[in-house]
Parts: structure tokens; sequence; C-alpha cells
């Protein structure tokens, strides 16, 4: 089997996987406790609330037939109409996602390029010394990372630099928010002010998940340093360096493709506990806001986009291990 062939097959895959995707997402929501209709008037007063709560959901279309249901949603989840919230004003749903995507996706994407940035060097330089102080620190240090839940760091760099560092009785490091100004007539003052806010939860999200990525690389090098291609370019005289950076490195960081694929096919999900603790305007605070309120369109839509970039993410990782890795035959 040719490349072609594997692509096809793979894309065949990917939509079977999109359909068990949307069919999951489609029940797990429905057999959920609760019904959205009486959470959205719990606080009315009217006597007729019955009769309310059921004219709420024959507008929602919560009323049909499971199957009919079923056969809506599916079309509507592939011509990405994921209609209205049920709270913020029957708002449509793509309308708020488009609005919070962007800071998912600056928060996500700079978290995901320092973890793995930080986990490589980290890996590269813990497996050039096996055995040795920085290697022993450095494994001890990324485990230690990788075991602290994240809305604890969160909660104890908001503590550090939200109250007890602050130098003139100023905030060091901004805590909460996305921007400390609703509007603002200078972009450049915009963009300085979301970069200030993005510090610290970029930083928690990236200390505690760059464990993965450098006890992946170190252990993957340490065993690519064993090789015989690299024994015998060490008995030619190669330098170390060259071994290591040329050599190794190379053949070493193939399997960190399919985590990176991954990192960056979640970026869209958010960082739901992050986003919270450091009330971040994003789709992972938004997901939270939503399961709170049973908002079911809005966070089916957001597993369902989320699930979409995942698999698209891992296809594209498949067919880069070929152009990576010649030894790879798709046989």
């Amino acid at each position: 089997m040719g490349l072609r062939e594997f692509i096809v097959r793979r894309i065949l895959n990917s939509i079977i996987l999109i359909f068990g995707a949307i069919t999951f997402n489609f029940f797990v929501f429905r057999f959920m406790p609760g019904d959205p209709a009486s959470i959205l008037i719990s606080g009315n007063l009217a006597a007729n609330q019955a009769e309310l709560a059921q004219t709420l959901r024959a507008m929602w279309g919560l009323d049909l037939p499971l199957p009919v249901q079923y056969g809506v949603y599916v079309v509507n989840m592939f011509t990405f109409n994921f209609g209205n919230s049920f709270t913020e004003g029957f708002r449509p749903v793509i309308l708020s996602i488009s609005a919070r995507l962007p800071n998912t996706l600056l928060l996500m994407g700079t978290a995901a390029t320092l973890t793995i940035i930080i986990g490589v060097i980290t890996g590269v330089a813990a497996a050039s010394k096996r055995g040795g102080k920085f290697d022993m620190g450095a494994v001890t240090t990324a485990l230690a990372f990788y075991s602290i839940p994240t809305f604890w760091l969160g909660m104890v760099f908001m503590l550090i630099f939200g109250f007890y560092i602050r130098p003139g009785g100023q905030v060091l490091l901004p805590y909460s928010g996305t921007v400390s100004v609703p509007a603002y007539t200078d972009p450049l003052l915009y963009g300085l002010d979301v970069a200030h806010h993005l510090i610290l939860p970029s930083i928690t999200l990236a200390l505690v998940s760059y464990g993965g990525y450098m006890l992946v690389m170190r252990n993957n090098l340490i065993d690519v340093l064993t090789e015989d291609y690299i024994v015998t370019a060490r008995a030619k005289g190669v330098d170390e360096r060259t071994v290591l950076y040329k050599h190794a490195m190379r053949n070493a960081i193939l399997p960190l493709v399919t985590m990176i694929a991954f990192t960056f096919g979640g970026l869209i999900g958010g960082a739901t506990l992050t986003e919270t603790v450091f009330n971040w305007y994003g789709l992972g605070r938004y997901i939270f806001e939503s399961v709170m309120l049973q908002n079911y369109p809005v966070l089916q839509a957001i597993f369902y986009i989320l699930a979409l970039t995942t698999i698209i993410a891992n296809f594209i990782a498949d067919i880069m291990y070929g152009f990576l890795d010649p030894r790879v035959r798709y046989d």
C-alpha cells in the first residue's frame, strides 16, 4: 500500500471517528441529570413555570423524539450550525465561541510553545548527563511539577505575585482577567496589557505540562545513544555535540510528533481550570460556566470542535512520520 492509499484509508477512519465523537457528544448531554429549561426559569416567579419550561423545550427542539434530535444535530454539526445558547439572551453559539477563541488560542499556544521548548531542552540536557546531578535534579523537578494540580499552582502564583510581591504597593503581575481596561484606543497598549495578563496563566500551564515532554525526550534520547550508528560515529571521532544534536536528536524526537500534534490539536479546548482560576476570558472558562448552567449547545459545539481538531492533528502526525523518518513504510 502506497502513501495515497494510506491517506485515503486514514481519511475514512477519521470520518468514522468524527461520527463516533458526534454520537457520543449527543447522548452524553442528553443523559446528564437536570433540565436546562428548569434551571433557566428557576428564579422566575411566574405561576406557569411548567408551561414556560415546556415552551422553552419546544423552542430548543428538546421535545422532539430522540432520533429526530440526533438527525438534526448531526446535520448541524457538519454545517457548523451550533444553534443558540440556552443563556446569554439566546445568542448564537458561534458568536460566543468566536469572541473567546482568540484568547484561548493565545493562552494555549503560548503555553504549548513554552512547554515543548522547555521539555525538549531539559530532556536533551538530562540525557546527555545521564546519572549526574543535573539529570537527577531535572527528573525530580519535572515529576514534581507534573504531579502538582494546575489550579493549586495557579493559586500559589496568584498569592505570591498578587499579594506578597507588591513593589511600591502595585501588583507585579495581573492575576485576574484578560485586560485591565475594557477598551483601548491604542492597539499597542492593548497588546501589552494582554501580554501582561498572559504571563501567570501561561507559565502555570507550561510548568505543569513540560515534564511529560522532558521525560519522553530524555528516555528516547538515552535509548538512541546506545544504537550502533551512534557508537560508530563516536568511534570515527565525531565530536559529542554533533553526535547528540545531528545524529541522535533526529530519531529521538520522532515519538514527540504525536504528542505535539495532540497538544496543538487540543488548543481550542482551552484549559478549564487555569482559565477559571485566572478568570481568563476563553473557551475553557466558557466550558465551566456552560456545565454549571447545562448549556448543551455550547458544550456540544466546543467538544465537537475539539474532537475534530484532535482527529485532524492525529491525521497530520501520521502523514508527517513518513516525511520525518525514511524508515516508515505504508504497507
